[in-house]
């Protein structure tokens, strides 16, 4: 990194016991440094009397928060130069101040925040970044550089912080090499704060010193922000912690080729239009080789009802959070889930909006649908597809293509189909081969219907509306697709249901092959034959 044993002293520390850190002791283990940076594994004590000797000493300190979660006391704010928090971390610290210290919140926002938070999109709120940061820094911090991951990274200085507007700089996160992704991105942010401290002492040199912290400029600290980017991102690009540590010539050299252009992933550029919310419209949904450079093809998305739990998480401002529109909008705020999920007919209908309005709700919050979820309402307790009588079972076939329907306005091509009722309670209850060929039959009717559209069956072995389902495995799932006998129809599988099913998720999904249509992640761990689903 060009700057030897930087850490030095913090390893040195945490090593020794706290009744022998005298001062003597302490000055001499931080004196031969040229900057101090620690982080929260390190013991608050042994942190508080190194960063306390380091400021006496003119030597600049970053505290890096992350390690181990805890409160961080004002003396240790106040010896600090650069606070180096991530999103999480500086909405836990700025939360344990009771931030009865006064100060001038700011109202509305200037050009230069605005223009920020069009680089970064909806995705991240920044007058509450802007807020959190206010009350560290009215409680004793400097200045705060947050980490946002591969949307960047933003530094508040603290020189005017109680004068009008405080003063920001925002560093989009670096394009990736040509032909890199993301590998594992363990040790990433400790590679940009390494990067940073390593350019601060380079590119700002005397004007960082503790006392004067706030003196360093603008354009050699967003120097500084954009090399830590670029260690950053060379880091996600390779497995492991260590072996993930770019060397200087490699940071370098991506700096160079972001210079250029001649060598940047603009796929994977975070903070720049290419990695933002709207592009991910032109991804499939389950990937395609006809991508370029299609580094991750998957897109990650929810069904909006869940947007409905843990309302202790939203802003009171927001509430109340009750209909599906409420719900779109709350995941609008969550980076990453780029795609949405409805349940038909549950999110519809004349309480709620028709699929044309759901449509330009979806646009304006730069959304898109991902798939249709059958829902079928209970008047089908009895069986959707497998209901004892024609008639119950010709309207549930009907209210399935309504849902082929919607997706096609919503402008998805894909309904997964999962019947809460579509089974039996007993043994020998039923005729088994019946409700097998009923399903068949129905599945191949929504095919032709609409072979457009890509049409998922969603397996559960059981639930506490259905004892035994027809389609109760992975494995018979296959063979039900096999005899659907249609290129449009697959599976989604989930991880919960499989769980239940006993069945191990991994072999499950290598199993379907190119017949895997989605994969439903959730936290749902329980064993075979629950009784409660």
């Amino acid at each position: 990194w060009g700057v030897e044993n930087n850490n030095s002293a913090a390893d040195d520390a945490s090593t020794v016991d706290e009744q022998i850190l005298t001062e003597e002791r302490v000055q001499a283990i931080v004196s031969p440094h040229a900057l101090l940076l620690l982080q929260c594994e390190v013991p608050h004590l042994v942190n508080v009397r190194l960063a306390r000797a380091a400021r006496n000493l003119d030597i600049p300190v970053i505290v890096d928060v992350g390690g181990e979660d805890r409160t961080m006391e004002r003396d240790l704010l106040e010896c600090c130069d650069y606070l180096v928090p991530n999103e999480t971390e500086l909405d836990r610290l700025a939360k344990s101040y009771q931030d009865d210290v006064v100060g001038d919140d700011q109202d509305g926002m200037t050009e230069q925040m605005k223009d920020i938070q069009a680089q970064i999109g909806p995705s991240l709120d920044l007058p509450s970044i802007l807020k959190s940061v206010a009350t560290l820094q009215r409680n004793g911090a400097s200045n705060v550089l947050v980490t946002l991951g591969s949307r960047g990274s933003i530094l508040v200085k603290k020189k005017l912080a109680f004068v009008s507007r405080p003063s920001i700089l925002y560093q989009p996160s670096c394009s990736l090499p040509s032909g890199s992704s993301v590998v594992d991105e363990t040790g990433a942010g400790d590679c940009y704060r390494a990067g940073f401290a390593v350019a601060l002492l380079e590119l700002c040199g005397s004007s960082i010193n503790g006392s004067n912290g706030d003196d360093a400029n603008d354009e050699a600290l967003q120097r500084c922000m954009e090399f830590a980017s670029a260690a950053g991102a060379l880091a996600v690009t390779r497995q492991g912690a260590v072996p993930s540590i770019p060397s200087r010539r490699e940071v370098e050299e991506l700096l160079s080729a972001e210079v250029t252009g001649k060598s940047a992933n603009d796929a994977t550029s975070a903070g720049e239009e290419g990695a933002s919310l709207g592009t991910l419209k032109a991804v499939p949904r389950g990937g395609s080789g006809d991508v370029a450079d299609d580094n991750f093809p998957f897109m990650f998305g929810s069904r909006i009802n869940s947007m409905k739990d843990r309302l202790d998480l939203v802003d009171p401002s927001s509430l109340p959070v009750s209909t599906p529109r409420d719900y779109l909008l709350r995941q609008s705020t969550i980076r990453g889930l780029g795609c949405v999920d409805f349940n038909y007919p549950q999110h519809f209908g004349e309480e709620h909006w028709t699929p044309e309005e759901a449509k330009e709700a979806l646009d304006e919050v730069n959304l898109v649908a991902g798939a249709v979820c059958l829902r079928y309402p209970s008047k089908f307790a009895r069986g959707a597809m497998n209901h004892p009588e024609e008639d119950m079972r010709r309207e549930a076939i009907e209210i399935t293509k309504q849902a082929a329907e919607a997706a096609r306005v919503l402008g998805c091509n894909e309904v997964v189909v999962w019947s809460a009722y579509d089974g039996y309670d007993y043994p020998f209850q039923v005729k088994y081969q019946e409700k097998w060929d009923q399903i068949v039959s129905a599945f191949q009717e929504c095919c032709d219907a609409y072979p457009n559209i890509r049409w998922s069956l969603e397996f559960k072995p059981t639930d506490e509306n259905t004892r035994f389902f027809t389609v109760p495995s992975t494995g018979a799932a296959m063979l039900l697709v096999k005899e659907i006998d249609r290129p449009n129809m697959g599976l989604t599988l989930d991880m919960g249901h499989m769980l239940m099913a006993g069945e191990n998720p991994g072999q499950s999904i290598a199993m379907v092959g190119d017949k895997l249509f989605g994969i439903q992640l959730n936290d749902g761990y329980t064993r075979l034959a629950a009784e409660d689903g």
